[in-house]
C-alpha cells in the first residue's frame, strides 16, 4: 500500500471513528435519561391506583390478570400483542419492550436493553457451545444466575427489561449451521440438562416461589430449526420435513425439559415450517404440546417477525389479517415486532378471530409480567431492589467468565512432552494467526459490551515474551503472509497458531458450505509448522468443527485445542491451559466430520437416521457410524483416569399384568409407561449404576464421567445414547465413587417409528470409556 493511499485510509478510519464515537455518545446520553426503571402500579405517583385489584400484590396472579384485562378496550388490548407494548397511561401502565437477550451475558441485540455510563458493560461469558463443552451442570446454572443478577441490576436503573429471550436449545444437527455456536451441541441429553440449569439460573425459582421470577427466560427456537441460509435454502421459507420418530427423540426433548423440568416462562416459535405448517401457526405444536401436554406457565412468543414471514415470504395466508388470526388461534401470545398489532383489529372486524382469543393471549403476557413484579410498583422496593451498577462486572463475575472458558476448552491432540509449556523453558513464543489478537471475535454473536477484553496474544504475553504475526489480515485468509509467519516461527522456542472463524464465516443468517479452514489458513498452518524449530500448538477458535485431518496427522503440530468463542477472558483461559495453570477437562459437544461427509449430505435433509437405500449416512454420534475427525465427547487432559464398575444389575425382570398381550406372544418392546415400569426393584422404577474413578496420572485433574447405552437394535435405535454425565475433581492417586440413577422406562427406552416411547427388551450395553457392562431386560 502506497504512502498517500495509507494517509487517505487513516483519514477515512479517523472519520469513521469520530462518527462511531458520536453515535455511542448519543446512545449513552439517551440511555442515561432512563435513570429510573420502568414499572406499572406507581401508587406513590398515582394514589388512585391503591384500590385497583391488578395492583394488589396480595391478590393471586390470576385474579389480578382478570381485573386488568377487564379494564381494557379492544384497541388497548391489541397494543399488548407486540413486543413493544404501548402501555395505557390512564391505568398507570407504561410502554414496555419485551425484547431483551441474554444468551451468554446481557446483550444489546434486543431493543429492551441499553448500556450507558451508569453500566458501560456486562460480563460476557463464553459462547454457549464452549460452555456446553464443560459438561458441568452447576456451571450452567451459575452463569445463568450471574447473568440474571446483572440483568436485574440494569433493570433497576432503567437499562434493561425483565424478559430475556434465551437460551437457544436447538439441536446442532448439521456441522455447517451458522447458529450452532449458540446451542449446547448435538446431544438431546446434554441440551436438556443445559436448558434446565440455565433457565433455573436466570429465573431463580428453583426451590422458591414459581410466581416470583428474577427474570423470565425463553427457550427457542421451537422447533426443528437449524437451517439459516445455506445455498438456496433460507430459514424464512424452509419447510423442515421431520418424521415423528426424529421429532420425539431428537428435536423436542430440550424444549420439553425447558417447560416441564425448568418451568421456563416462555417458548419462542421459529421461522420455519414443520411438515408444511409454520410453527407459529400450528395449533398442535403450540396449544396442543407446549401449553396442553407440557403445561407451560407463561407466554409463547414468535421469532421476529415470524407472523409477517408466514404471509410475505411463505405465502401461507392470503392476507395479513389471516396470518394474525391463525397464529393467535394456534396459541401465539406475543408477536416479536409490530405485525400483529398492525393487523389484529382488521382480523377481528373480518370475523377471523374474536376478542376472546386476544384476551387469552394478553392474559398469558400479563401473568408473566406480574410474576416478574412489573405490576408491584417500584422494583427498588422489591426482592431484587438492592441490585444496581455495583453488581455488574464484579471481580467474581469476571473470574467466573475466565473459569467457564477454561472448563470448556477441549484439548484434542497432545504429543508426549508437548503441553503444558513450562514458562522457564519457553524464552520466546511466536503467536501467529488471524484470531491471535482479536476481541469481538471471542464473544460470538448475541453479544453486549464486555467488561473488558483479554486477547490470546495478551494472555500469552502475560506469561512469556511473545512476538506476534497475524499471517492473514482476516480470517478469510485470501493472501497469507507465509514468509513473515514462517520466519517468526523459525526464530521462536515454541509457536501458538490461533486460527478459525468469526461472524463473517458462521453466524445467524449465514451457514458454512464446507468443513475446511477458511481461505488459505491450512496453507499458513502447514508452512508455519514446517518452519518451526519447537513445538507447535494449533488453537481453533470457532463455533463449529473442521476437517483438520492434515493437522491431526502432522507430527510437527504437537497439540491441537478447540476454544470455541471463549468470551471476554478468552485470552487468559487459553494461556491458563497452555501453561498448565489449568488442567483441560472439556469434551466436544458435537462431532467433527470430514469434508467428504458434507459433500454428500444436504443441510435440508432433516432425517437423523441413516438410509442404506440411498447412502444417507445419518447424523450425530447417535446415528452416524462413519469416519470422524474427532468424535462427540473427545477431549484430553494432562493426567489419566481409570474406571471400575462397582454396582449395576445384569438382569432386570419386568412384571406384567396377567392380561398383558406380551405374556402370550413374543414381544421385542413394551410401552415405556405402565405398571411394569415400576416393578423393577422393590416396586421402584429406577436402579443405581456405581463406578469408582481413580486419577492414575501425576497431577490433579477434572474428569467428566460419561455413561452411554447401546440399546437393542430395534425401532431404528441409536448406535449409542448419552444417559448421563458427572464431573469429578481428583488429586494425584485420588479416587471417588460416581453414582448414576437410571430410570428404566425413561432412560433405557427408545422411540419407535410413530414417535412413541418403547422399552426395548433384550441386551442393553452400558459403557463408560472402555468399560462395558451388559444389562438384560426381560419379561
Amino acid at each position: 500500500m502506497g504512502y498517500s493511499r495509507q494517509i487517505r485510509r487513516n483519514r477515512a478510519l479517523s472519520s469513521v471513528s469520530t462518527l462511531l464515537l458520536c453515535f455511542l455518545c448519543c446512545i449513552f446520553e439517551k440511555s442515561n435519561a432512563l435513570s429510573s426503571p420502568v414499572f406499572a402500579c406507581d401508587i406513590t405517583g398515582n394514589p388512585s391506583l391503591a384500590g385497583v385489584r391488578f395492583c394488589n400484590t396480595e391478590a393471586k396472579v390470576e385474579a389480578r390478570v382478570i381485573d386488568l384485562v377487564g379494564r381494557l378496550t379492544l384497541e388497548e388490548k391489541i397494543g399488548f400483542l407486540g413486543s413493544k407494548a404501548n402501555g395505557v397511561s390512564r391505568l398507570g401502565i407504561p410502554p414496555y419492550n419485551w425484547w431483551s437477550e441474554a444468551l451468554h451475558g446481557v446483550s444489546y441485540t434486543g431493543r429492551g436493553t441499553n448500556f450507558s455510563s451508569q453500566v458501560p458493560g456486562a460480563t460476557s461469558f463464553p459462547q454457549v457451545i464452549l460452555t456446553a463443552a464443560s459438561f458441568n451442570v452447576s456451571l450452567f446454572q451459575a452463569i445463568g444466575k450471574v447473568v440474571s443478577t446483572e440483568a436485574r441490576a440494569m433493570h433497576n436503573v432503567g437499562l434493561a427489561g425483565l424478559t430475556f429471550w434465551s437460551p437457544n436449545v436447538n439441536i446442532f444437527r448439521d456441522p455447517r449451521w451458522g447458529r450452532g455456536q449458540e446451542t449446547p451441541g448435538e446431544d438431546p441429553t446434554l441440551s436438556s440438562k443445559y436448558a434446565v440449569a440455565y433457565v433455573k439460573g436466570l429465573q431463580e425459582t428453583d426451590g422458591g416461589d414459581p410466581n416470583h421470577l428474577k427474570v423470565a427466560a425463553c427457550c427457542k427456537h421451537y422447533t426443528a430449526y437449524d437451517v439459516d441460509n445455506w445455498k438456496d435454502v433460507h430459514r424464512f421459507t424452509f419447510n423442515a420435513v421431520v418424521n415423528k420418530q426424529d421429532m420425539a427423540d431428537t428435536f423436542q426433548p430440550p424444549f420439553k425439559s425447558c417447560v416441564v423440568d425448568g418451568n421456563v416462562a416462555s417458548v419462542m416459535c421459529s421461522y420455519n415450517q414443520v411438515n408444511g405448517k409454520p410453527t407459529c401457526a400450528d395449533p398442535d405444536l403450540l396449544s396442543g404440546v407446549i401449553r396442553g401436554k407440557w403445561k407451560l406457565n407463561g407466554y409463547i412468543v414468535s421469532d421476529c417477525d415470524s407472523v409477517d414471514v408466514m404471509y410475505t415470504r411463505q405465502n401461507y395466508t392470503k392476507t395479513p389479517e389471516e396470518a394474525v388470526a391463525k397464529s393467535l388461534l394456534a396459541g401465539l401470545d406475543l408477536n416479536c415486532d409490530h405485525f400483529t398489532g398492525q393487523h389484529a383489529m382488521e382480523a377481528v372486524k373480518a370475523g377471523l378471530v374474536n376478542e376472546r382469543a386476544i384476551n387469552k393471549a394478553i392474559s398469558n403476557n400479563f401473568a408473566t409480567l406480574m410474576r416478574l413484579g412489573f405490576f408491584d410498583g417500584d422494583p427498588k422496593k422489591q426482592l431484587y431492589g438492592s441490585l444496581g451498577p455495583k453488581d455488574v462486572c464484579t471481580a467474581d463475575n469476571q473470574e467466573l467468565a475466565r473459569d467457564a472458558a477454561r472448563q470448556g476448552i477441549v484439548l484434542l491432540k497432545n504429543s508426549a512432552g508437548s503441553l503444558p509449556f513450562s514458562p522457564a523453558a519457553i524464552k520466546t513464543l511466536a503467536v501467529i494467526g488471524p484470531n491471535a489478537n482479536v476481541t469481538e471475535t471471542m464473544i460470538g454473536n448475541y453479544f453486549g459490551v464486555p467488561c473488558k477484553y483479554t486477547t490470546p496474544l495478551q494472555g500469552l504475553a502475560e506469561t512469556v515474551t511473545s512476538t506476534y504475526q497475524p499471517g492473514c489480515s482476516e480470517v478469510a485468509c485470501v493472501e497469507p503472509d507465509l514468509g513473515s509467519a514462517a520466519a517468526l516461527a523459525a526464530s521462536a522456542d515454541a509457536v501458538v497458531l490461533v486460527m478459525g472463524t468469526n461472524q463473517t464465516i458462521e453466524r445467524e443468517n449465514l451457514d458454512r458450505v464446507d468443513m475446511n479452514l477458511p481461505g488459505k489458513q491450512q496453507e499458513l498452518v502447514t508452512q508455519v509448522a514446517k518452519a518451526a524449530k519447537g513445538p507447535v500448538v494449533l488453537v481453533i477458535m470457532s463455533g463449529g468443527g473442521f476437517d483438520i485431518t492434515f493437522a491431526k496427522n502432522n507430527k510437527k503440530i504437537t497439540s491441537i485445542m478447540w476454544v470455541g468463542f471463549p468470551g471476554e477472558a478468552g485470552g487468559l483461559a487459553i494461556a491458563d491451559v497452555i501453561f498448565g495453570r489449568h488442567n483441560p477437562s472439556g469434551n466436544l459437544p458435537m462431532t467433527w466430520y470430514p469434508q467428504s461427509y458434507v459433500e454428500k449430505v444436504p443441510m435440508s435433509n432433516m432425517n437423523m437416521r441413516p438410509d442404506k437405500s440411498n447412502g444417507y449416512p445419518g447424523r450425530t454420534y447417535r446415528f452416524y457410524a462413519g469416519e470422524t475427525v474427532y468424535a462427540f465427547a473427545d477431549g484430553l487432559t494432562y493426567t489419566r483416569f481409570d474406571h471400575q464398575l462397582i454396582k449395576a444389575p445384569r438382569v432386570v425382570s419386568l412384571r406384567l399384568n396377567e392380561n398383558h398381550p406380551c405374556r402370550s406372544s413374543e414381544c421385542r418392546s413394551l410401552d415405556a409407561i405402565g405398571p411394569h415400569c415400576k416393578n423393577v426393584v422393590k416396586g421402584r422404577s429406577d436402579f443405581d449404576v456405581q463406578l469408582k474413578v481413580r486419577n492414575v496420572g501425576d497431577r490433579e485433574g477434572i474428569h467428566t464421567v460419561f455413561l452411554f447405552t447401546t440399546p437393542p437394535a430395534i425401532h431404528g435405535s441409536p448406535i449409542k445414547h448419552l444417559l448421563g454425565f458427572e464431573k469429578v475433581r481428583l488429586g494425584k492417586s485420588e479416587e471417588a465413587v460416581i453414582k448414576f440413577k437410571i430410570d428404566l422406562c425413561k432412560d433405557l427406552s427408545v422411540v419407535d417409528e410413530i414417535g412413541k416411547r418403547k422399552l426395548a427388551l433384550g441386551h442393553h450395553l452400558l459403557h463408560v470409556g472402555s468399560l462395558k457392562h451388559s444389562l438384560n431386560i426381560r419379561i
